[in-house]
């Protein structure tokens, strides 16, 4: 396959930017459309940084400035997505926005210009959300006739509210950067000018933090979003105590006395 085909399909690209893990769903000819072999990668992709001890942070976003993810690539559901194949893309999905939900480090998705669909579920299952005062969201399933996913939908109740779940998946209606942030779906709307210097920023101070503090952060969010009987608070609680026996505690509170930046280790 030629790199002019690779591009036409879709890649889902990975880099190191120091402490911050950037993914970038890059599929610019369908508006950063995720295709299956997108969906497959998603998982690996959230692991590696997961294991890489380097990485504190890890960031999602879409190639160019027209998109963050414009939804699942239609133009496959036909043969990925109707009969016995619909299982497997259906389990690729989910893995999907599993791997992403359940990363160990914080996540932020960055948004840029349209975000519908499965680039709205993906951004859903960060931990925060920022988008750029030109984004326009939807959730369109009702106009495509095909039926979300039950978690999904759990997700949407979880960050935005019953209600608010409801009015955008029975309007399918399109909306903007103020309404997200007015729903809950946005921490923060940034002009289209500043849009990079501020989210890279931010990021940036995530991963300047103690990356222990931040596991054990994460992981007490993760346990509380899942049933009462279902949550390991005990490991919560293990890593909590284990930022108070840390290299890193010390560190801190040496920096904070002398008036400096930390230069925390993970350990």
């Amino acid at each position: 396959m030629s790199s002019t085909e690779v591009e036409r399909a879709g890649v889902l690209r990975h880099e190191k930017q120091g402490h911050v893990g950037v993914v970038t769903f890059d599929n610019p000819s369908k508006f950063n459309a995720v295709n299956y072999d997108m969906w497959c990668a998603l998982p690996r992709v959230m692991d590696e940084f997961a294991a890489d001890p380097d990485i504190r942070v890890v960031m999602l976003t879409g190639a160019g400035n027209k998109a963050f993810v414009s939804g699942a690539d239609i133009s496959q559901f036909k043969d990925r997505r109707e009969g016995d194949a619909a299982d497997a893309y259906n389990l690729a999905t989910a893995a999907g926005y599993a791997a992403v939900l359940s990363c160990p480090k914080p996540t932020v998705a960055k948004i840029r210009g349209i975000c519908m669909g499965g680039g709205l579920g993906i951004a859903l299952n960060c931990d925060i959300r920022m988008c750029a005062d030109d984004a326009k969201f939807r959730m369109p399933a009702a106009r495509l006739g095909l039926g979300y996913g039950y978690e999904g939908i759990q997700r949407f109740v979880d960050v935005m509210g019953m209600a608010n779940t409801a009015d955008l998946f029975f309007s399918a209606r399109i909306f903007g950067g103020a309404d997200a942030l007015q729903l809950g779906l946005v921490r923060q709307v940034v002009p289209v000018q500043d849009f990079d210097a501020v989210v890279d920023a931010y990021v940036n101070t995530i991963g300047e933090n103690a990356p222990l503090t931040l596991a054990a952060a994460k992981r007490c969010l993760l346990e509380l979003g899942k049933n009462p009987d279902q949550r390991d608070v005990a490991r919560a609680r293990a890593m909590i105590q284990a930022c108070f026996a840390s290299s890193d505690y010390k560190e801190g509170r040496e920096a904070f006395a002398q008036k400096r930046t930390p230069q925390f280790q993970g350990r």
